[in-house]
């Protein structure tokens, strides 16, 4: 979805984070939780004014999606350093010696587009979904101007949630800018992941020298991309103000074909909408973490051949996705020592888990009996 509609100027910056101090381990039930924005100050203060969104708007459109999974489940906030909290879904299966799943969605997302896949992934081991930091539900913290900062921030924040939760290991699975932050968890802490499973990830390549060459990009583009440039991905969304919702609708009607079989109305692009009209946290940090036309400031593809050997990685396409297919091949020549495996998803675009659930279901389902 980034890019899609950035369309117009930006309303830039999230509010402060509170002062530093680590909290004692703690996890509530949303409740009053969600009662007043993250935000402080004029920026807070008037999006909802000009934009038809709350928190409050964003947990019901949330529900409306969550109201179709019959399996069972839990939803909490879970609580990390700096007084910022993140929310989590569990389903939780009675099966301690499996190696728990945790999702990490992409930019723009939240808990909510794993809709199609909770119900078969957690069949026979617990799985967890959260809201990154800065995005969906969770606390929209200030994130570091500098690229590496506001990447570690990110990371920190995944190894706090689980320090918190209680995982000892777990398998690894991220989408776009998700799988992104997982492979640079995964480096980090290379002994809490026993499979990374990256899903059409972002961030891998580097922007090659010879890309306007290749593809030339026309003037008037690159002139209204000079002029965006300061502005976040997602401004022009906000600026819509009451027309933002129609915005989505009209630019992304293939979201609710992907869930027409779970809804026959516009659930899916509500949930969407409200996602990423609150104040921008997560969206800053992403703008702050890329050049120009969305290339990675820090390539991944740069740094990946120093993980840790002993973590296999399964990398995920959707054969008619329009993202670059071919960094499964190139990390596996940057690890020629270590398991690599790519899967192509036919009839699949760039959101493999909605685009054909069933087949992504059942490869992810695969990947993780192989662990344990």
């Amino acid at each position: 979805m980034a890019g899609r509609v950035a369309l117009a100027l930006s309303l830039a910056a999230a509010s402060p984070a509170p002062a530093r101090g680590r909290r004692a381990p703690a996890m509530a039930e949303d409740g009053h939780l969600e009662a007043s924005s993250e935000g402080s100050g004029w920026l807070s203060s008037w999006l909802p004014a000009w934009c038809p969104t709350s928190l409050p708007h964003l947990k019901e459109a949330e529900e409306k999606i969550l109201k179709c999974i019959t399996s069972t489940y839990s939803k909490q906030y879970v609580f990390i350093s700096n007084g910022n909290k993140i929310w989590t879904l569990t389903f939780s299966q009675d099966l301690s010696y499996k190696t728990p799943l945790v999702l990490l969605h992409g930019f723009g997302g939240g808990v909510g587009l794993w809709a199609l896949n909770f119900e078969e992934l957690c069949e026979n081991r617990t799985v967890y979904a959260f809201d990154l930091l800065g995005f969906g539900r969770s606390s929209r913290p200030q994130f570091d101007t500098d690229a590496e900062e506001a990447e570690n921030q990110f990371v920190e924040a995944v190894e706090e949630w689980r320090q918190e939760v209680g995982l000892d290991r777990m398998i690894l699975l991220g989408h776009n800018l998700g799988g992104f932050l997982a492979a640079a968890y995964s480096l980090k802490y290379p002994s809490r992941v026993k499979h990374l499973i990256l899903v059409e990830p972002w961030g891998f390549p580097e922007r090659p020298d010879n890309a306007e060459q290749e593809r030339p990009i026309p003037i008037w583009i690159k002139a209204l991309g000079a002029m965006l440039s300061p502005f976040n991905p997602l401004a022009g969304l906000r600026l819509a103000g009451p027309f933002g919702l129609s915005l989505v609708q009209r630019l992304r009607p293939d979201f609710k074909r992907k869930y027409s079989s779970m809804f026959d109305d516009n659930t899916v692009t509500e949930y969407i909408y409200h996602c990423n009209v609150q104040s921008p946290s997560g969206e800053t940090a992403f703008k702050n973490m890329t050049v120009p036309y969305g290339w990675a400031k820090r390539p991944m593809l740069q740094r990946i051949a120093h993980m840790h050997q002993d973590i296999p990685i399964t990398v995920i396409y959707g054969a008619r996705s329009c993202i670059d297919g071919n960094s499964g091949s190139t990390i596996q020549s940057l690890r020629p020592n270590s398991y690599v495996k790519t899967i192509a998803i036919l009839g699949a675009g760039h959101y493999v888990y909605a685009d054909q659930p069933e087949d992504f279901n059942q490869k992810v389902k695969e990947i993780c009996d192989s662990v344990d």
